[in-house]
């Protein structure tokens, strides 16, 4: 390692007087920077317990463009922008470069962090990036919000050999984890209400688990139950002290968040006024032995955002629906997976762990508009997944060929279905491949309130699954940060551009009109630099192309060649 280098790593230089930050005032591109530029500011002054960090190596998030969108409606979003700019970056290595008197027996300079995003204190959200100045600036502050928050300290260290990129890119590599990583209950919520609504079915209902002394609700709603069901229920409520409500009225239930909506029977009317009243994490299960007259309108938008999962059986104890087949999140061993809208960065992510993950499926497919993505992504995969035993197809849906592919996997069917496009009618197609106990997991970001139309039925008569999250938890961050520094997981794959902090609005642009396959990288500290992609580089650095490994992935070595040439 050159001086050069480890006086970069060592972070024991002088520090300037100043910061360059990108400030963002409102919505739109015409609100990023001052007058178009980026911005210099006094240099923060440390307080006695907080740190001064540098911000090494920062990569462009789709999430960075709902906020270049949004602005000030953007739900993360509290301060007037105006007043208060954001300076966007969550996906963020850093080292810090100055201790306050109060935590100089923890911190040292030169110490290396990743920070999870998601930072709450007593409930109230402060994320990086956000709320708080995030990695689009040479320096940041970290104060007590985020080493003394709600979860402890959101701060997780970074062994000194690893590379800034691929540090940074932690963080959009563990919602990729959280996805797979995702529990759901298996029962009638503890302590919570829950909601059962009869269609007309007089069946002989009943529940078996879930409410009774070890586990009950506390509030029980009920609608046009069956009387001698309702019977039953009221008779185990008075004994378990479960307060009982009669609902007449489906769209004015006396309490607006219920844990559990069960619905006794197929009526696509009932589930769709109901399904509003879910709480986060809500369940809604489909109780029923005859097939549903219409399709229903689900909103899949609160599926990704909320955690609302459906659920379903068509025998008549309640509790079945919940346990006989708990919702699972990770991959099916051995069975076939379907990416939907998989050439974009976190599709590619998505692709990577599952050929690279023990006992994974035995066949992917990958499907995206984008037949230039599509090629870069089954390059860079095909010849590994092949040398696993996976067969490993990539299609355009769009093309004949494509078309005649996606015939044969209409009847074959997938067990899991990875929907990486934020579009309703897709889901609603994709949700027909879906094969018996399929899961469908709606990982693309779709707005809260988007509806997709879909076979409620087969939420009991094949058990189909429909889960999504957003974001990560800083367990989900630490995950992925052994694995990716154990070499189970190679996030340097996930590069496709890099280039100076001058050249965040192109990368931003690059972002939001997907013109690369994978992410774009910034690096704040170096000399300017436009966007580049990676094999680019070829001509524009040469010496740094000859260090990718196969003139396509970046690689520590390569990003050390970049520093000893890009530094100040």
């Amino acid at each position: 390692m050159t001086d050069k280098i480890s006086e970069y790593r060592d972070a024991d230089q002088p520090l300037p007087d100043h910061n360059v930050i990108w400030p963002l005032y409102g919505s739109g591109f015409e609100n990023l920077g001052k007058d178009g530029q980026m911005l210099e500011t006094p240099l923060p002054q440390v307080g006695a317990n907080q740190l001064l960090v540098r911000h090494d190596a920062v990569g462009v998030c789709f999430s960075d463009i709902k906020v270049m969108k949004l602005g000030q409606e953007h739900p993360r979003i509290y301060k007037d922008m105006k007043q208060q700019p954001v300076v966007l970056g969550h996906e963020v290595s850093m080292t810090v470069v100055a201790v306050g008197e109060n935590l100089r027996d923890k911190y040292k300079v030169g110490d290396r962090f990743i920070i999870q995003a998601d930072i709450y204190v007593k409930g109230v959200g402060y994320a990086y990036g956000y709320e708080m100045d995030g990695g689009f600036s040479h320096y940041g502050l970290i104060d007590e919000r985020v080493l003394q928050g709600d979860e402890g300290n959101y701060l997780l260290s970074v062994q000194p050999d690893k590379g800034y990129a691929e540090s940074a890119l932690t963080e959009p590599w563990a919602c990729v984890i959280a996805a797979n990583r995702l529990t759901y209950r298996t029962a009638l919520k503890h302590g919570g209400t829950t909601w059962i609504i009869g269609t007309g079915d007089a069946r002989d209902y009943t529940i078996s688990a879930g409410f009774d002394g070890v586990s009950h609700p506390a509030t029980l709603l009920l609608s046009r139950v069956p009387s001698s069901f309702a019977a039953w229920l009221k008779e185990r409520a008075a004994q378990l002290g479960i307060a009982v409500h009669e609902v007449d009225d489906l769209s004015a239930p006396p309490i607006d968040k219920i844990d559990d909506i069960i619905l006794l029977g197929s009526d696509a009317d009932a589930l769709e006024t109901t399904s509003k009243f879910l709480a986060n994490g809500g369940i809604f299960a489909v109780v029923t032995d005859k097939p549903f007259a219409r399709p229903t309108q689900i909103d899949i938008g609160r599926v990704h955002y909320n955690n609302w999962v459906y659920v379903g059986g068509q025998s008549p104890d309640v509790a079945r629906a919940y346990h006989d087949l708990p919702v699972r999140s990770e991959l099916r061993k051995g069975g076939k997976a379907w990416f939907v809208g998989a050439a974009g960065p976190m599709g590619r992510m998505h692709v990577q762990r599952a050929i690279q993950m023990i006992d994974g499926p035995n066949e992917i497919v990958c499907t995206d508009v984008s037949q230039a993505r599509l090629d870069d992504l089954y390059n860079s995969f095909a010849a590994e997944a092949t040398s696993r035993g996976i067969s490993f197809v990539c299609t355009n849906p769009t093309s004949a060929e494509g078309k005649a592919i996606m015939a044969k996997y209409k009847a074959q069917k997938f067990d899991d279905i990875i929907v990486l496009a934020p579009v309703a009618a897709l889901v609603s197609d994709c949700a027909t491949y879906l094969a018996q106990d399929g899961v469908m997991n709606i990982f693309a970001g779709v707005a809260r309130g988007v509806m997709a139309s879909l076979d409620a039925g087969d939420f009991a008569f094949k058990r189909t699954r429909h889960i999504g999250q957003s974001g990560s938890t800083i367990e989900d961050l630490r995950v992925m940060l052994q694995q990716g520094e154990a070499g189970i997981i190679s996030r340097n794959r996930s590069v496709a551009a890099i280039g100076s902090l001058d050249a965040l609005p192109d990368g931003l642009h690059a972002v939001q009109d997907a013109v690369f396959p994978g992410k774009v990288v910034i690096f704040p500290h170096i000399r300017p630099l436009p966007l580049t992609p990676l094999g680019n580089l070829k001509t524009v650095l040469p010496t740094v192309y000859a260090k990718l490994r196969d003139g396509q992935e970046w690689t520590n070595e390569a990003e050390e060649e970049f520093l000893r040439l890009m530094l100040p």
